[in-house]
């Protein structure tokens, strides 16, 4: 380990789960990761390893199974697999995030169904917010369920599902207009529906199908779908937490800790680009020296490294934040959003000390190039995180009279 991207103040048990993890990595996902990245391979025995090392249960009670760790433990256990293989670290928070969510916002008899499966990676989790035509506008989805005596029938189309295939648990924010009067907030007239289904694509079960993988530029191996749901029925007891209408919050809240995790993998990733680019630099020579030694790639390394401090500690503080009960909406705003963009810099700049090299498929630094650019828009894009942190601060620093 060398020295940037330390986290001061961990417990003995937080620094053996991250030396175990950090093993894992290095033996079992940056051998394989790349060779697998180009065939668009889900990573299944990466997987395995990961349920035998406790990761799916991570932050589930202990009560349920779980390890009962804090939200600091997970980000720093994603900025160690993001640093190996961005798209395994999707697979895992996905399933965190519903998990989270059970947890918060479950009934006790969807706790008690879920999440000690969960803890086990037995049943896996996605989350879907998003649609074709909508973007960032959550309030603007149109998806809808409407009662039918026990049962929920649901209708619409959603979009960028991570793990929409392998999953065996959705939670799918719809509209639903019972008990709401006309002319209520939008956000205020939405749930979110727990759906069991099988893994695999086509019609997974009655009235719901996942049509299959989307084709992508980068963070490859995990599969991205869309989900169709066409007269699907769900049992009133799978409305989480019991309740219509609170659907926005929930997943906000979800979405907030899901912050927090981009934040953490732009730190993996941007660490992984400065450890290529600074071995590289050393070894390279061109007149008559290392590269390295000349002071335009100095200047170089000397920012990336800066940059993977800085963004590591705006990640630590937005976890320990929200660890300690606190509102942390600024603070993963920011991590997420200074992250990103760091990550995507020294990403380019790694790239560029490479030379011509950084463009080939042999060379790591090419498939990094292009998983950076998907934590721009991940969780919520740069240009949300701003209007999020910049409504924040007008809160905190409204001038008085």
């Amino acid at each position: 380990m060398g020295r940037l991207a330390q986290t001061e103040g961990l417990t003995d048990i937080q620094r053996e789960i991250l030396a175990t993890v950090r093993e894992f990595v290095d033996k079992e996902i940056i051998p394989v990761a790349t060779e697998l990245e180009h065939r668009d391979e889900y990573p299944t025995r990466i997987v395995e390893g990961l349920k035998e090392l406790g990761l799916f249960g991570l932050m589930i009670p202990e009560e349920y199974g779980g390890l009962g760790e804090s939200l600091l433990t997970y980000a720093l256990c994603v900025e160690e697999i993001a640093r190996g293989w961005m798209s395994v670290s999707g697979i895992v928070n996905t399933h965190f995030i519903v998990a989270y969510m059970l947890k918060q916002h479950g009934t006790r008899e969807q706790r008690e169904y879920f999440l000690p499966r969960m803890a086990t990676g037995e049943v896996r989790g996605a989350f879907s917010m998003s649609e074709p035509g909508l973007g960032s506008d959550v309030s603007a989805i149109t998806s809808k369920g409407v009662r039918e005596g026990d049962e929920y029938v649901l209708n619409g189309q959603k979009m960028w599902l991570t793990n929409g295939g392998s999953s065996t648990l959705v939670a799918v924010l719809c509209r639903t207009d019972e008990g709401h009067p006309e002319g209520t907030a939008p956000h205020k007239s939405m749930t979110t529906f727990l759906i069991e289904k099988e893994p695999g694509f086509g019609q997974v079960k009655p009235g719901l199908t996942i049509p299959g993988k989307i084709d992508k530029m980068g963070y490859k191996g995990v599969d991205t779908t869309e989900l169709i749901m066409d007269g699907l029925r769900v049992p009133a007891n799978r409305v989480l937490g019991g309740a219509t209408g609170r659907g926005f919050y929930q997943m906000m809240d979800g979405v907030e800790v899901g912050r927090v995790n981009v934040a953490a993998r732009g730190c993996g990733v941007a660490q992984r680009a400065f450890e290529l680019g600074v071995s590289y630099a050393q070894q390279r020579q061109t007149f008559g020296k290392p590269i390295a030694q000349h002071q335009a790639i100095q200047f170089k390394l000397a920012e990336m490294g800066t940059k993977v401090e800085a963004a590591h500690a705006m990640m630590v503080n937005a976890a320990r934040k929200k660890d300690s009960g606190q509102r942390n909406d600024l603070e993963a705003g920011m991590a997420k959003y200074l992250a990103s963009e760091y990550c995507k810099e020294v990403v380019e700049d790694a790239f560029r000390i490479h030379g011509g090299y950084g463009f080939s498929k042999e060379y790591e630094i090419e498939r990094l190039y292009r998983e950076a650019p998907m934590l721009l828009i991940g969780e919520g894009t740069a240009e949300i995180q701003k209007m999020i942190i910049g409504r924040r601060l007008l809160e905190e620093y409204r001038l008085q009279g």
